[in-house]
């Protein structure tokens, strides 16, 4: 199986109260975007200021060259992998390059675990619970909130170190889902849990799957609809066909 999977940290500094939803803070700048191959193979993208030095956000001519490299290895047919990547990533690659509606088509091709997990069991999960649960040694390197903050300080490279390991990570739980069938994680109890993933599905034909079963949560959990949201209908309706 020939993938990569990809990542983004945002620019955005601030504080996000417990509970809160995050997009209520976006629209998001990004500071630092990297995608990792299968063989170990890396890119590191962000802009720079006239001293050559990381600047502290990305510019639109940066982030169409990362949306135009992402879809070019996916028209070799490299399998596009991102952790999230459904409702996060790929969203804010196409606002900062000016160009939602590639964005979104690049989004139906895309294999994003977290949104096909959801699909299956009505909820979300993060990269670090999977990971432990999986059996993953490599930790993340900080919390997410910290990235921005970190890049703002001028801590560049720690920032840099921390996306190419969110993607080396998601890269090793995509080979530990894919030799065991199944996908593991562990719940805010610390007890672990497991569920069948037998193949990896593309968002579009997660879409084409019936919505997840919530029936048996409290309250009002996340939405399929909230994922794909910010994509265009006409190229929405591609995945029905």
């Amino acid at each position: 199986m020939n993938f990569l999977s990809f990542d983004i940290e945002i620019a955005d500094v601030f504080d996000l109260r417990p509970g809160e939803d995050l997009n209520r803070h976006s629209p998001f700048r990004i500071a630092v975007a990297a995608a990792v191959g299968q063989d170990g193979s890396q890119k590191v993208f962000y802009s720079q200021d006239a001293q050559g030095n990381p600047a502290p956000e990305m510019t639109r001519q940066k982030a169409r060259e990362l949306l135009e490299y992402l879809a070019q290895r996916q028209r070799e047919g490299c399998r596009l992998f991102a952790w999230n990547g459904l409702s996060f990533d790929l969203r804010w690659i196409g606002y900062n390059a000016g160009d939602i509606e590639a964005a979104a088509r690049l989004a139906l091709d895309l294999y994003d675990p977290m949104f096909q997990f959801f699909n299956q069991r009505g909820f979300p999960v993060s990269l670090a619970a999977v990971g432990e649960a999986m059996g993953i040694s490599q930790r993340k390197l900080m919390n997410a909130a910290d990235a921005p903050k970190e890049w703002r300080k001028g801590n560049h490279q720690r920032v840099i170190d921390y996306v190419l390991g969110d993607c080396q990570i998601t890269n090793q739980i995509i080979e530990a889902v894919a030799r065991r069938g199944a996908i593991a994680w562990k719940t805010s109890k610390g007890t672990v849990q497991v569920e069948p993933m037998p193949r990896f599905k593309t968002v579009a034909q997660i879409l084409r799957d019936p919505q997840p079963d919530q029936s048996w949560m409290k309250g009002t959990g996340k939405r399929r609809s909230d994922f794909t949201d910010w994509i265009p209908a006409h190229i929405l309706a591609l995945a029905r066909t």
